[in-house]
């Protein structure tokens, strides 16, 4: 092969930055890492173990020097992990596992485990080495020149000798490690495909991880690079992999509307009176609910509904950020669009359903193969030559820049109220106040304003809060006309005062002169309106409430807070004035307790407070797995680490599983899960642990923190490394990808995975 002179020109140049800056391992080292993981695992080693000793060196992913801990989560001085990630799914993909919860051998699919005694365990663990041996022995034997053909034949070979290994990521890289000059670290098929075709090479057809090797090698020997070094080069160049999408351009076949896309920079579809999709999410019900909406709306055959609903759900939750979009016209293509957002819905438009793309490329040409001319929403990838031919245009394409539609996404609905609700509105019959106090991301104002809300609609208008008119809700949150909201809050802080928060002197210019005129503040303000409108409820949220000065803040509002004591009246110092606390009004207070514990609060605070806790709820992300990650058990790994490492207080400074959710639900997309560990979780921690790089490493893991160096790991975070990004976070945890949520969402995923295969495959023209 013969790269593209761009291409070459630009690896070289990448080759020499990344050098320069240390991000390369010598031929040296990386001979020594090789060395140490043959001295481990190598042929020669397996063929001397057998019984339980050879199943727990095979299979114990809780066993740090187990071979599949090596080829996952391996990640230090002695192996960095810089060799290909594996990381990703279940356990299952390893043939066989030992569930943490019951210490059992499980074996099986996804969808059909079954527990293996430790004898038939030893028998699985037995035939791995066997064929991990023979495997070893067929690549000892291939020349160093081989071609496309002898690659193919590798494959061939591999299969009969291997065929338990030979489709499995993990039995790649153990064979990559034995002869990382013969064998690509790419374990995914896609990714290897992928870059190729970012190498402008169409890849080899067929299936396997083997025959498409050749291709690396050759294109390692033309740049003169290690093996290991032209895959870093191409996934800091290239990213993670993406896909690429046909996307419609016209209305009903006739009338187009690429220019409003353009403008707007975005794709869209029609559709119109489906509604919102917002809330969809890739699992089966949520492709059902398409489903069943076309066949209300728009009733057919079920074939064609089937096709409509694939191209819908497609739209709304395949298309992830980062993929391709290419607007066409029939046979025309009119630009390429990177995608650089999740799913929106414009009311009132004819197309709402969109997506948001930044335009790398304008101008018409054709797919050199045609493919989906009839079809809305169709995923290019019958041919990789039209594959090619994408990328070969942007490699010299300049950058469009565009304005991005206003508009395009809508504030967040309420969500259905829950038991915690529950408990507050009872202690604010009581006591009229409550605190709500707990970690940092564990709910406390989002259950404060859900409850104010809800609980103030309903003694005003006998209606939950999502059924009120626009007019009823902004008699409980306010609007611009500046009449008193049932509902008010404000957020304390160390300048915060008595005369914001009762009554006092302000400053202001009145005929070129400095005056000061007392206003009330807003709890004067709050009872005052109660006082005159006894039939409603009012409430004031007080956010951060420990932050302020609290006995100079609440000054004689103490005496009168307490509900026995609503009904007598001061005087306040500064007016003069009487003053009381209506029984129709309530006080809802929140509490961070990484800033100070309840048990410093003023006593007199406490007694007349009811408290509810609130802590980490993995249950909120227990279905949730996003890149094979089980969102709800990695939090609850993190957290029993900080227990562990913290010490004093630990408690009252753990994660909260809000910090993961996204309007009101669990986060799906990987990137925006990085983007939170990254901008959000890691910043906590660090100031948790005052520049204390041991115990951060302890908590976060060696593979996202240097601690030689006293740095995170930054460079994870960009969308190249998503795969090593995986692994670092895994790593401390190993064994929560063999929970039953990274099990079951494995199933599921790929229960729909073969469904989209094979609805997307089979899409003919109408």
């Amino acid at each position: 092969m013969k790269l593209h002179e761009t291409l070459y020109e630009d690896l070289r140049a990448l080759h020499s930055q990344l050098s320069s800056a240390g991000e390369l391992r010598s031929g040296e080292q990386l001979g020594r890492y090789y060395a140490t993981f043959r001295s481990r695992f190598g042929p020669e080693l397996l063929q001397t173990l057998d019984g339980e000793a050879l199943l727990e060196t095979l299979h114990d992913l809780g066993n740090r020097d187990s071979l599949v801990y090596w080829l996952e989560f391996k990640n230090d001085d002695e192996l960095p992990a810089i060799f290909g990630s594996i990381a990703g799914g279940s356990a299952l993909k390893f043939g066989i596992y030992r569930r943490k919860e019951t210490g059992v051998w499980m074996t099986g699919a996804p969808q059909n485990q079954h527990e293996q005694s430790v004898d038939e365990a030893i028998e699985i663990a037995r035939r791995h080495r066997d064929q991990l041996v023979r495997g070893a022995q067929i690549l000892s034997g291939l020349p160093a020149n081989a071609d496309d053909e002898a690659y193919r034949s590798l494959q061939e070979r591999m299969a009969e000798v291997a065929p338990n290994l030979v489709d499995t990521a993990w039995g790649h890289k153990y064979f990559h490690m034995l002869y990382p000059d013969r064998l690509d670290d790419y374990h995914v098929e896609h990714h290897q495909r992928f870059h190729l075709i970012k190498l402008l090479q169409e890849p080899p057809q067929g299936k396997g991880r083997f025959f498409r090797a050749g291709r690396y090698v050759a294109a390692a020997r033309e740049l003169g690079f290690p093996l290991n070094h032209l895959t870093t080069v191409l996934n800091r160049r290239n990213g993670s992999p993406y896909r690429y999408w046909r996307v419609g351009t016209t209305l009903g076949g006739q009338d187009s509307r690429w220019a409003m896309m353009r403008s707007n920079s975005c794709v869209a579809v029609g559709w119109a009176d489906l509604g919102d999709f917002s809330d969809i999410v890739h699992n089966r019900a949520s492709k059902e609910r398409i489903r069943a909406a076309l066949g209300s709306q728009h009733p057919n055959t079920p074939q064609q509904i089937g096709r409509q609903t694939q191209q819908l759900f497609n739209f709304v939750t395949v298309i992830a950020d980062g993929d391709l979009v290419l607007p066409s016209q029939g046979k025309r293509v009119l630009g390429i669009g990177r995608v650089t957002g999740g799913y929106t819905h414009q009311p009132g438009s004819d197309m709402p359903h969109r997506r948001p793309v930044e335009w790398l490329w304008l101008g018409e040409w054709e797919l050199p193969v045609t493919e989906g001319l009839q079809t809305t929403v169709h995923p290019i990838r019958k041919d990789d030559q039209n594959l090619v031919e994408i990328e070969r245009l942007l490699l010299q394409a300049p950058p469009v820049i565009l304005p991005q539609e206003p508009g395009l996404s809508k504030p967040p609905e309420p969500v259905p109220l829950s038991g915690i609700q529950g408990r507050i509105q009872s202690i604010l019959t009581r006591k009229g106040q409550v605190i709500l106090y707990g970690p940092p991301g564990t709910g406390k104002t989002y259950w404060a304003l859900r409850t104010a809300q809800e609980l103030a609609a309903r003694a005003a208008f006998r209606q939950p809060f999502d059924q009120l008119s626009t007019e009823q809700q902004q008699q409980v949150w306010g609007d611009d006309a500046g009449r008193l909201a049932l509902v008010q809050m404000c957020t304390f802080h160390p300048a915060y005062g008595y005369e914001d928060f009762i009554e006092g002197y302000r400053p202001l210019v009145r005929d070129g002169r400095l005056v000061f005129e007392r206003r009330d503040g807003i709890v004067k303000r709050l009872c005052d309106a109660a006082s005159s409108d006894p039939d409603r409820s009012f409430y004031l949220i007080i956010d951060e409430i420990n932050r302020g000065d609290i006995p100079r803040i609440f000054g004689e509002l103490l005496t009168v807070l307490e509900m026995d004591k609503r009904r007598e009246t001061i005087r306040l110092p500064l007016s003069g004035q009487s003053f009381k606390v209506p029984a129709n009004v309530y006080v809802i207070g929140t509490m961070n307790t990484a800033d100070r514990s309840i048990a410093l609060l003023d006593t007199a605070l406490r007694r007349r407070f009811g408290f509810v806790e609130l802590m980490p709820d993995y249950t909120v992300l227990k279905e949730t797995v996003v890149s094979g990650i089980p969102l709800g058990r990695w939090l609850e790994a993190l957290n029993e680490r900080l227990l562990e490492y913290i010490g004093r207080d630990a408690r009252n400074l753990q994660i909260g599983h809000a910090y993961l959710l996204d309007r009101e639900r669990p986060v799906a997309e990987f990137r925006q899960f990085a983007r939170i560990v990254q901008d959000d979780i890691v910043p906590l921690l660090q100031e948790y642990c005052y520049e204390d790089y041991a115990t951060l490493a302890k908590i976060l893991g060696p593979g996202l923190v240097d601690e030689a160096h006293q740095r995170i790991r930054e460079e994870l975070f960009e969308p190249a490394r998503r795969d090593d990004l995986v692994q670092a976070l895994l790593a401390p945890a190993p064994d929560i990808v063999a929970s039953p949520e990274a099990v079951a969402s494995e199933e599921e995923q790929a229960e729909l995975e073969d469904e989209d295969l094979e609805m997307n495959g089979d899409i003919e023209p109408e």
